[in-house]
């Protein structure tokens, strides 16, 4: 007798695009704000893998926590 397998589907791609798209934005937006030497640039794609560890501190911030 044949051992029964699980099959699972998971459906993360449209999240995954979202998610590309927001790097996306946020890196043109944190390149297009520095200098445009090379490490300004470095620091903009870096700033744009962070960003939303800052909203979440600055939204903690502002609620007092």
């Amino acid at each position: 007798m044949g051992k029964n397998k699980t099959v699972r589907i998971v459906r993360d791609g449209p999240w995954g695009f979202i998610f590309l798209l927001a790097y996306i934005g946020a890196a043109i937006y944190f390149v297009s704000e520095s200098n445009g030497s090379f490490w300004g640039v470095i620091l903009g794609l870096l700033q744009a893998i962070v960003w939303p560890v800052y909203v979440v501190f600055h939204v903690l911030q502002a609620l007092g926590a």
